[in-house]
């Protein structure tokens, strides 16, 4: 199908290894559609995943593209493809160790993706396809969030964050939230009834007896977080393995996980979007030619949210 515009990395790296240039535009297998990228959202962090350089069994994947997180346009089905066609708006999270969607085009697993409603943009789905649907997982697969339970969400401005405290208030819970400080009113506005800015004195006494905590941010508010949970409370990590000695000592159950995709659970917030219930966040938009200087902003200040490449 000839060449389309990609952003590439060659070797290991940082954002100073991306460059944008010609690639192959490649071919939808057996059960695959080839998607025309409108948007693909960001996880800075993915240029540190072994997923993204190699494959299971150690060999090179250079050169890689980024990005797994989708929104666009059906150009072409695979073999044996039954529910998409060409034309279709699609969003969705291409799996780890393959290429992304920092391109013109990608193919993508039918089973990955979900129509995306039409009221809302390709930017705000692809926002969801990986920080949503990981708070998702978290709060309703793995944490079994109830009504009225009282939730924790470590770092409620981050990409992850924003989500778990909107989604946590959605499904009835009782939602406390942790900040900086310089996004505590814009956390409050999500749906958090207590925003805590660690050690600024002025958020009052650390909150306990809570029956969830949703940690994005790890380190020393992980290593606090078990304290602060009922006896049988529920602790999800997004960044790294729990510690089973603290989770034993205050008697919680603590678990890791990492985020698969579920079309019907994508599905389910793309239509709470397009019902104004939950909000898409997008902190920055660059073009696809911009995509190194878009990978870089993890080094410098930004609004909360996702960034987005817009691709078309």
């Amino acid at each position: 199908m000839g060449t389309m515009m990609a952003l590439r990395a060659h070797k290991r790296g940082g954002p100073e290894q991306l460059v944008c240039e010609q690639a192959p535009v490649p071919a939808a297998g057996p059960g695959e559609v080839l998607v025309a990228v409108h948007a693909a959202a960001i996880t800075f962090a993915e240029l540190t995943w072994e997923e993204t350089w190699a494959t299971a069994d150690g060999t090179d994947r250079t050169p890689v593209i980024p990005s797994h997180e989708v929104s666009g346009v059906v150009a072409a089905r695979g073999e044996g493809v039954t529910d998409l066609d060409g034309g279709d708006e699609v969003f969705g999270l291409i799996d780890f160790d393959r290429d992304g969607a920092a391109a013109e085009y990608v193919a993508v697993p039918e089973a990955n993706l979900a129509r995306k409603p039409s009221s809302i943009s390709h930017p705000e789905a692809a926002t969801l396809s990986l920080a949503a649907l990981t708070a998702w997982q978290a709060l309703v697969d793995r944490a079994d969030l109830a009504l009225g339970e009282r939730v924790l969400v470590l770092g409620g401005a981050g990409g992850v964050g924003n989500f778990a405290v909107q989604l946590a208030a959605i499904l009835g819970g009782q939602v406390t939230a942790t900040d900086t400080g310089r996004n505590a009113g814009f956390v409050a506005g999500l749906g958090a009834r207590r925003v805590i800015v660690p050690g600024d004195g002025a958020s009052g006494p650390e909150p306990s007896g809570l029956d969830v905590v949703i940690d994005t941010v790890g380190g020393d508010a992980l290593a606090g977080a078990y304290a602060m949970l009922r006896r049988g409370g529920r602790l999800v990590t997004l960044g790294s393995q729990p510690s089973q000695e603290l989770a034993d000592r205050y008697g919680v159950h603590a678990m890791f996980f990492i985020v698969e995709p579920d079309a019907a659970e994508l599905q389910h917030l793309g239509d709470l979007v397009a019902e104004g219930r939950l909000r898409a966040v997008i902190s920055e938009e660059y073009p696809l030619s911009e995509g190194p200087e878009a990978y870089a902003g993890e080094r410098r200040p930004s609004p909360p949210g996702k960034t987005v490449l817009v691709v078309r």
